[in-house]
């Protein structure tokens, strides 16, 4: 899931685009759209049927299915379910990956075979079985190598309310490396970028604390980020074991360490929070392009007054609605495309500017970095491309496949797919590679501990001309 606090709304995931519920499918090889909102399905174990309702609703519902070899993905989903037999002292001599001949089918049909003769002669243990299913499915969807597929099997706590999230109650940067596959991209040190809540809140972390250690582990080695560290930072439910962190202030030198325990907690942080700069200037922060989020936006500018200029914070946003990307541009701009979304054969749809939107005829600066993603992607994207503002920061996280679709599967999770991969709108590829701003200038752990913002004090440089 996504490295940002685990929301537990079904559908919350990298992306929100669709807040969907999961509904149980009743054909247990096809796959169908998840019919909500409202409560998920109580989950059962994940089975071979899971399995395979994944591998052919990929080839139903996921863009490059045409051109894909289902091969590929019965390899990778193979030597990921033996690099777990290994891993758990399970290793079987029947463990060996069959003769694929390139039908779909038929390779299914020998794929399922070997993988019931193996589970088949193993202990009777849920856990192991669970464990050995939940890799099989990790490999073959990390085999398409497309950032916004994924599989989403959320387990509620106890006690759960909607709108609650789980996890530590904070969030850390950098995290887009993680996010996309690729650690390498992700720089030292890791810090504390948010507190939401919970844990974090309680034991009074601040923005810019550096987290030198996780459960007596570095988060960088050799120079690259490694994803098991952090992913002890966004535990998810039913893991509630404390994770022990070293930390350093870097506004006081202070260094100590703190057991941070996962529960549920009501977030602090608003979608969109705003305030008055130099008088005349709004200053937007904008977490996330959730449903009504632009409305929001274009409301807390208004209730500022006649500001005559608009700073908008998208740092750390992860995405969410595409729609709402393209009401908020509405503000700024009419008659603009904003992105193309193509399907496998090339054909491409534009999305447009909300022209509905009253236009507020003010100088726009944008702060931008690394931690901005899919729906934030495109909206960083279509302000550069169409000339509407100023991009201020860093370089944005390109994690904007396409927009995902949620499949119910049969054991209550999902299967998030994109059926639609999306271009910037000069048809430019933004995934993978991200936006650059137009003013590069990154933020430190120490200017978020001592308070400083280089990026909000360049962007006003940049508005007053």
């Amino acid at each position: 899931m996504s490295l940002g606090a685990l929301l537990l709304v079904p559908g919350a995931a990298a992306q929100a685009e669709q807040g969907t519920a999961v509904r149980a499918v009743q054909d247990t090889t096809a796959c169908a759209a998840a019919n909500g909102p409202g409560q998920p399905e109580p989950l059962k174990a994940t089975t071979i049927t899971t399995i395979e309702q994944v591998y052919r609703c990929i080839f139903d519902h996921y863009y490059g299915s045409k051109a894909l070899d289902g091969r590929k993905l019965l390899v990778a989903a193979f030597a990921a379910f033996a690099q777990e037999l290994h891993r758990r002292g399970q290793d079987r001599p029947e463990a060996v990956m069959p003769a694929l001949t390139g039908d779909r089918s038929g390779d299914w049909d020998a794929f399922g075979a070997v993988y019931q003769r193996v589970t088949g002669s193993l202990p009777q243990d849920a856990v192991l079985r669970q464990a050995l299913a939940a890799a099989t499915l990790g490999g073959m969807i990390r085999a398409l190598g497309d950032n916004h597929a994924r599989w989403q099997r959320t387990e509620l706590p106890p006690g759960y309310q909607p709108g609650q999230e789980y996890g530590l109650g904070m969030t850390t940067f950098p995290s887009s490396g993680l996010m996309n596959g690729a650690p390498q991209q992700a720089l030292p040190p890791l810090y504390v970028r948010s507190v939401l809540g919970g844990a974090a809140a309680e034991h009074d972390l601040r923005p810019g604390d550096v987290i030198e250690t996780v459960d007596g582990d570095t988060p960088f080695a050799g120079g690259v980020l490694s994803p098991g560290v952090v992913n002890l930072l966004y535990p998810s439910y039913p893991r509630t074991s404390a994770v022990h962190l070293k930390l350093r202030r870097p506004a006081t030198g202070r260094t100590w360490t703190v057991a941070l325990k996962p529960a549920l907690y009501e977030p602090a942080a608003k979608t969109v929070a705003a305030k008055l700069l130099n008088g005349d200037i709004a200053y937007v922060k904008l977490t996330g392009f959730a449903p009504k989020a632009a409305d929001a936006v274009l409301k807390a500018i208004t209730d500022l007054g006649t500001p005559k200029g608009v700073v908008l914070d998208v740092r750390g946003n992860r995405g969410g609605s595409s729609a709402e990307v393209d009401r908020l541009l509405g503000a700024f701009a009419h008659g603009k495309v904003t992105a193309y979304l193509c399907d496998g054969a090339g054909a491409c749809t534009a999305s447009r500017t909300d022209d509905t939107v009253p236009l507020l005829n003010l100088p726009l600066a944008v702060l931008t970095d690394r931690d901005c993603a899919s729906a934030c992607d495109h909206f960083t994207s279509a302000v550069k491309a169409n000339g509407l503002g100023a991009l201020v920061g860093t370089r944005t996280a390109g994690i904007v496949s396409g927009p995902a679709t949620a499949y119910a599967l049969d054991d209550g999770s999902a299967l998030l797919l994109p059926a639609l991969y999306h271009l910037g709108p000069g048809r430019e590829v933004i995934d993978r590679s991200g936006t650059p701003p137009h003013h590069y200038v990154p933020t430190t752990a120490k200017d978020m501990s001592t308070g400083r913002d280089p990026v909000l004090a360049r962007a006003l440089t940049v508005l007053a001309g």
